[in-house]
């Protein structure tokens, strides 16, 4: 790299058309180096006016005006036995409440452990802040005190369920916060109560997570939620509605103990799925097509701003909303980051934006992660803003959820479908990425289904249903290097698809859609 302050590194001669197009960012970053090398009286002239408009405006992220003085964590032994959440800048559900005016926040979400519905019958073993999955979302604004408390009651029985996980140390980690870890993000044991508060100095959308190792392990069984921080003077724009989205991935297994909810098997936390970022569901707020059974309202020519948070744990998200464009995006929630006109806001773990878009006509818009993999495990949603009917197919980025067997093989074949298939099959989902497999144990016998899945680049050199598959689809079916067990459950789960699901629309709108020359 040159030394700026050497000749070498003078400015370009005037008529240069390099010259010509300054930045004005980058010219403000060379005018500081070139006052730090002793430019001269000029370029002392030409800062000088940029300082002093800078001193008059004030500086929204003065340090000396900032908030760092927080007073010890309190820890006790006092168990608190009412509400699981408790404060007025919760928000329980997508649709914001305005930004109470009070300086001083108090919240209480303490830990629980409970059962949870993450997809049509599939009942998981989580961990929670406040009783639900995602936590509720704190809202205030920059200067707020927020005094926070919660209780670690890992140790009750959820009401009306007896199966939850064992008890299990806890804690609270605001991203919003600037605070020393060890005193106020410390692990509390079951029955004990931790009290701390801090000063909210950034606007911004920010995460807040258990903080206990394994942290993820603790992300993943639900122990997340979001904090928006509104900049003291609010925002530059008037948005008509305001929701939260958190993204989220579930990595699910079967109960090794076989244990049931309600009659349906029990699912808890797959630790191998888990550390290879192989997740079974991939939703918003908590529930695979959780926003599409129930969509976010609009109406055309409103400004919506959504409030996005991709709480991981481990893989991004490519947040869009099919049939607009982004007007505004402010990245981690806050207006100084702001982008124009974009189609999609690529968020890492624990990264948040406010996105904001004008419905511009009747329609149902559909919010997707353009990760069509993660949208495929149920990350889409809706903002109904009349038009289509809402009942309609909303997307073609998303496949229903397969219902949930009992049988073991059956359901190790479906957690093996949902890992290596969903992105170019469905079943019952209609032919969509790729041919639906609805209906394949009843067109072929089990030795054809054997033969397909063990070599399908043999059955393409001999078989006349292969090689229609292959001119219809024009893509090989891969060989998995399946073993003749993982077969085996696959083809359980197939047979309990067609014995147990209602068929696509397609496949019962038109003979030709059940037609065994294009479909596997």
């Amino acid at each position: 790299m040159k030394n700026i302050c050497s000749p070498s590194a003078a400015p370009e001669r005037r008529g240069s058309p390099r010259r010509r197009v300054v930045f004005p960012a980058i010219a403000g970053i060379v005018l500081l180096a070139i006052a730090a090398c002793g430019g001269g009286k000029a370029t002392d002239a030409a800062v000088a006016p940029a300082a002093a408009a800078s001193a008059a405006a004030g500086d929204s992220y003065d340090i000396a005006k900032m908030d760092f003085k927080t007073p010890p964590a309190v820890l006790s032994n006092e168990r608190h036995t009412g509400a699981f959440a408790v404060g007025d800048a919760l928000n329980m559900d997508a649709m914001l409440k305005p930004l109470v005016p009070a300086t001083v926040k108090e919240i209480r979400l303490d830990t629980t452990h409970k059962i949870i519905e993450i997809a049509p019958g599939v009942k998981f073993s989580a961990w929670t802040f406040g009783d639900s999955v995602p936590g509720p979302a704190v809202r205030a604004r920059v200067g707020d005190r927020i005094k926070f408390t919660m209780t670690n009651r890992s140790d009750e029985t959820a009401p009306g369920v007896r199966i939850t996980a064992a008890p299990m140390m806890h804690s609270m980690d605001f991203h919003s916060a600037m605070v020393s870890p060890q005193d106020k993000y410390r692990s509390i044991a079951p029955g004990q109560t931790i009290s701390f508060e801090f000063t909210l100095n950034y606007p911004g959308v920010f995460m807040y997570h258990c903080g206990t190792p394994m942290v993820l392990e603790h992300i993943a069984s639900g122990m997340y939620g979001m904090m928006i921080v509104e900049p003291r003077n609010g925002y530059p724009t008037k948005a008509d509605r305001e929701y939260s989205v958190i993204q989220s991935e579930f990595y699910t297994q079967p109960d090794p103990e076989k244990r049931k909810v309600d009659g349906q098997p029990l699912y808890v936390l797959d630790a191998e799925r888990l550390r290879s970022k192989r997740p079974t569901y991939t939703v918003f707020n908590g529930r695979y097509n959780g926003m599409v059974e129930k969509p976010l309202p609009a109406k055309p020519g409103e400004r919506v701003r959504l409030f996005v948070m991709n709480v991981g744990p481990s893989n991004t998200s490519s947040f869009h909303v099919v049939g607009t464009i982004f007007d505004r995006v402010w990245m981690d929630g806050n207006p100084d980051n702001q982008f124009r006109g974009m189609q999609t806001v690529l968020l890492g773990s624990s990264s948040g934006a406010i996105v904001e878009f004008i419905v511009p006509e009747a329609g149902s818009y559909v919010m997707v992660d353009h990760h069509f993999a993660n949208a495929s495990q149920g990350a889409i949603g809706i903002v109904a803003a009349g038009g289509k009917p809402e009942g309609g197919d909303p997307e073609h980025h998303n496949m229903p959820a397969p219902g949930a067997p009992t049988d073991p093989q059956a359901v190790k074949g479906k957690l093996a479908f949902e890992s290596k298939c969903l992105a170019c099959h469905s079943i019952a989902g209609g032919d969509k990425l790729g041919p639906d497999l609805y209906g394949t144990t009843k067109r072929h016998d089990p030795a054809w289904l054997t033969s397909w899945l063990k070599s399908p680049e043999k059955m393409l050199q001999t078989d006349a249903t292969a090689k229609a598959l292959l001119d219809k689809w024009k893509i090989a079916m891969p060989n998995q290097g399946l073993s003749d067990e993982e077969i085996k459950q696959y083809l359980a789960y197939f047979k309990w698809a067609d014995q147990n699901l209602p068929p696509p629309k397609a496949a019962s709108a038109s003979p030709a859609a059940s037609s065994t020359a294009t479909k596997p």
